[in-house]
């Protein structure tokens, strides 16, 4: 079943993001080459591709996996939690309607 992880940062994480990513993109890239990955990104914390040093106030990822408590799991060992970017994370079943 899919599941929607959406993460919201705390205040000023853009320091934190930035060291975080290599690692946080490599856990992203294992999904998306299991071929469970639907979609993942960040929110812009401006109406901008780039938000320069505004930063962001969170992402969303998308992703197959085997049970809530297993997106739970997954959700909870990503390296932006370990390096204190997330502020909260929650994890709901998600249905895909389109594409």
């Amino acid at each position: 079943m899919l599941y929607a992880i959406i993460s919201e940062d705390v205040p000023d994480s853009l320091p934190a993001r930035r060291q975080a990513r290599p690692a946080h993109l490599k856990r992203l890239e294992l999904l998306r080459d299991a071929g469970r990955l639907v979609l993942a990104g960040p929110h812009p914390a401006l109406d901008a591709m780039d938000p320069g040093p505004a930063g962001f106030t969170g992402s969303l990822v998308v992703a197959e996996f085997e049970s809530l408590e297993a997106a739970r799991q997954w959700a909870e060992l990503d390296p932006y939690c370990a390096a204190g970017v997330y502020a909260r994370v929650t994890v709901k079943p998600f249905r895909q309607v389109l594409p």
